[in-house]
């Protein structure tokens, strides 16, 4: 192993030669002593040694406290002070305030051995910490999610690049402030503000999960949904010493999930409820009128009289805008709690709640074929139409949707027998 280097910046001859005879006797090489701090200075730069020996009060135009400020952090070289008496550490407590950072003159060999193996392992042991600190930095850094990591207090140690670009907010702005200034999140599920979760995450001492619905309120305003969670950081002895919070901009997500749910539960052509969802609509609503022996409702089966002529004649785009334009007359014949859908072709279904009688339902039905008969202007054809509609309602505490759609479909036959645009009661 090479002995390791040593540069000695003394102005006392007969001193700086006697600790170069105790040094190289403690098998360490001592290529250079110097006298002046610019000169030690230039032999750091040339020699690159290991760990500098300089008098605290060196003279010259630079003093050796400024002089070891440079090594130290420029070169990021230790440096072991020498200094003459307590006197001397006294007026320079802030660079003597570490152990084994001094030694005392006259020099003592073994002092003066274990100050710099003390020295050394010091360096080494900060210059470890620091790779380490800068590896994990670069990890962090280079995950594909925003991270943002707390102190014990909550308060905010780091955040990498994607955190900065989701929350809009820099490092530089937001270090030692408590992660609820920062991280304002919001779960839209019972628009309530969500509290301190690092805080909360530590004294629980387990993995939070965000809220399905969890939005995050930006530094400019703007809302975006996030998700993941929070989780508390443990030192190897399984101690709590901060928290780190993990999260995603899921917006995109979102939106495919809402795309796939439309898909899934309204009509591609009207945007209106589809079969699937009218039926869960009218399950729950026969479930409500269980509990409640005054609930009444009805069902109202609609098809569009002539509806076939209309498209043969027009073409299938002309047919298409044409019950588009019939859906959103539906709409406004209802009530905000009624539900219309579209069960197929030119056939629509209506759930009215929470009605008096059937005389509400049959209110409706009037307003529908009034709206039916105003003309839609479409490329310039002035088209309308009437509709045959069936109605039922729970007079007989049906227990399944398929039997009252059943029921309201067989009275719509009956009103197309009776010569259409009307309606009948089941």
């Amino acid at each position: 192993m090479l002995a390791r280097k040593i540069l000695v910046v003394e102005d006392e001859k007969i001193l700086a030669s006697n600790i170069r005879k105790s040094l190289q006797k403690l098998g360490y090489s001592v290529s250079e002593i110097t006298k002046s701090g610019k000169e030690a200075i230039k032999k750091v730069a040339e020699t690159h040694p290991h760990l500098v020996l300089i008098d605290i009060c060196l003279a010259g135009e630079i003093d050796g406290v400024h002089v070891a400020d440079i090594i130290q952090n420029h070169f990021h070289v230790p440096v072991v002070y020498l200094t003459e008496c307590l006197e001397y550490k006294t007026l320079h407590k802030n660079q003597l305030s570490e152990p084994f950072s001094y030694i005392v003159k006259p020099v003592i060999e073994r002092d003066l051995h274990f100050a710099i193996e003390m020295a050394l392992y010091k360096h080494q042991s900060k210059k470890i910490l620091y790779e380490e600190k800068q590896r994990l930095a670069t990890i962090i850094n280079s995950m594909g999610c925003a991270v943002i990591v707390t102190y014990t207090n909550g308060s905010i140690q780091m955040m990498n690049p994607i955190a900065e670009r989701i929350t809009g907010w820099k490092q530089s702005e937001v270090f030692g402030k408590d992660l609820v200034e920062i991280v304002n999140l919001v779960d839209k599920d019972v628009g309530e503000t969500i509290a301190n979760l690092a805080t909360d995450v530590m004294e629980a001492g387990e993995i939070f999960n965000l809220p399905e619905n969890c939005t995050l309120i930006t530094k400019d305003g703007k809302e975006i949904a996030i998700g993941d969670n929070v989780s508390p950081i443990r030192d190897r002895d399984g101690n709590i010493t901060g928290a780190v919070l993990i999260f995603q901009d899921i917006t995109k997500r979102k939106q495919t999930e809402a795309r796939l749910i439309r898909n899934a539960f309204y009509d591609g052509l009207t945007a209106l409820p589809n079969r699937v969802l009218f039926l869960d609509r009218l399950r729950q609503t026969i479930e409500r009128s269980k509990r409640r022996s005054d609930y009444y409702f009805a069902v109202l089966f609609l098809d569009l009289d002539g509806f076939k002529e209309i498209n043969d004649r027009f073409g299938h785009g002309i047919g298409d805008d044409f019950l588009i334009a019939i859906a959103r007359r539906l709409e406004s014949c209802l009530r905000g709690g009624d539900t219309v859908a579209r069960f197929g072709g030119d056939e629509f279904t209506v759930l009215l709640e929470d009605i008096k009688d059937i005389t509400d339902a049959t209110n409706v039905a009037k307003r529908i074929q009034d709206s039916l008969r105003l003309p839609v202007n479409l490329n310039g054809y002035q088209l309308s139409t009437t509709a045959s509609i069936g109605i039922t309602w729970n007079f007989s505490n049906h227990e399944e949707p398929a039997t009252l759609l059943r029921d309201a479909d067989i009275a719509m036959y009956r009103a197309k027998r009776q010569g259409k645009a009307t309606y009948a009661i089941f």
